[in-house]
């Protein structure tokens, strides 16, 4: 028979095709045959994303620094996990939407007016994974420019952060979803702590790659934080920016409630 993914022919005994590497699949898809393919794929310990997930969680200069130095079958690729981070928030995402009553939100707009604020509420969910992609280049820039004694290039700390910030999703996933569904007026309470939570597990990683001394670590995490916070605020106000090119907002939704 020949390989269904490269039409190689191999042997009927075969498991994996020698040439391309692929299962060799022979069964029709049942439910039991794609639920053991799903779970041998994602949850099985030998499995290169436990391992990852693991591993960036206990040791992330392993992961991180055996991608840069050219280890590439070892873990899974920083893409494939920041994928399994972006499908993990947009079930945190439309949660949010069921839970999360607006009227929480606009608590937090102060004086706007509540047409300006649902617009916000609406333009915040419709947005959401791109503000976290955005973070990436703002982040990776931060420990470019504070954290790097291994003289990484920039390129290898977008490979970092993408590892950090998807690993840093997906760890937080069921504090968010446990939240919305429990309490989901404290949410807005609990994303500025998973916010300073992130920063601190960005560091977390930096030191455990780069190992500088108490003193250099002080200093790199203040400067660090600081270009972050830069970072944060510029990508507020590129959001705004976008919402009035886009005539999502106005001048005059900002106008003083009567």
């Amino acid at each position: 028979m020949n390989c269904k993914n490269c039409q190689t022919p191999q042997r009927t005994d075969y498991k994996y095709c020698p040439a391309c590497g692929a299962k060799v699949v022979v069964h029709r898809l049942t439910f039991r045959n794609l639920t053991y393919d799903i779970t041998e794929r994602y949850f099985n310990l030998d499995n290169t994303f436990i391992q990852t997930l693991v591993q960036l969680l206990l040791h992330p200069e392993q992961v991180i620094d055996a991608y840069v130095q050219g280890v590439r079958r070892k873990y899974l690729n920083p893409i494939s996990h920041l994928g399994i981070a972006l499908t993990l928030s947009g079930i945190s995402i439309f949660i949010m939407q069921k839970t999360l009553d607006p009227e929480v939100f606009m608590a937090y707009g102060g004086q706007l007016p509540k047409e300006t604020a649902v617009k916000l509420y609406d333009a915040i969910y419709d947005f959401s994974t791109l503000f976290f992609i955005l973070y990436i280049p703002v982040f990776a820039l931060a420990g470019y420019l504070t954290f790097n004694r291994k003289n990484y290039l920039l390129s290898e700390y977008l490979i970092a952060y993408i590892y950090i910030m998807a690993q840093w999703s997906i760890l937080s996933f069921p504090f968010t979803v446990t939240t919305l569904i429990i309490s989901a007026e404290s949410y807005l309470t609990l994303s500025w702590i998973m916010l300073f939570a992130m920063v601190a597990y960005c560091i977390f990683s930096m030191q455990r790659i780069h190992r500088y001394k108490a003193g250099g670590l002080v200093l790199r995490t203040s400067l660090f934080f600081a270009l972050a916070v830069i970072g944060y605020f510029m990508i507020v106000i590129l959001f705004y920016i976008v919402m009035f090119l886009t005539g999502t907002l106005e001048i005059q939704d900002f106008a003083p409630k009567q």
